[in-house]
């Protein structure tokens, strides 16, 4: 496994997401406790000062799971949000967690339930709230 690359998370996602986790933590187990972790290690920023190239939540992303070759067009969102046929994926899944904080070039490991490990690398984000001054 590859070192995680440093991640960006906005203050507003940081503070929502920290709820979340105290409400729901614990029926998600492993992938509450690596998002925790994510958070943890992220810099954390004011919403005005994300880079528009970086995943937040509500993001429409381009990313690539290295391992397969399979591109995904995905939106990262909170779980009552999720919607796996519409490319809506929840930050309690185990790729929602992972995209959290990427910025476009940046590729995390990143274990998968089946005891795989994939690797995801983001093309570019698509839509970011924060760069159109939008806290969804």
């Amino acid at each position: 496994m590859n070192p995680a690359p440093p991640i960006i998370v906005s203050a507003h996602d940081a503070r929502r997401l920290e709820r979340l986790l105290e409400e729901a933590g614990r029926e998600h187990g492993a992938v509450a406790e690596a998002l925790e972790a994510e958070l943890a290690r992220a810099e954390i920023r004011p919403p005005a000062a994300m880079p528009p190239d970086t995943v937040t939540m509500n993001s429409q992303v381009l990313c690539v799971d290295e391992t397969s070759g399979a591109e995904h067009l995905l939106r990262l969102v909170y779980p009552w949000d999720a919607d796996a046929s519409a490319g809506q994926v929840s930050v309690l899944a185990p790729v929602g967690a992972a995209l959290l904080g990427l910025s476009a070039g940046q590729a995390i490991d990143w274990p998968l339930p089946s005891g795989r490990t994939t690797r995801l690398r983001v093309l570019r984000v698509v839509d970011q709230p924060e760069a159109h001054g939008r806290l969804d």
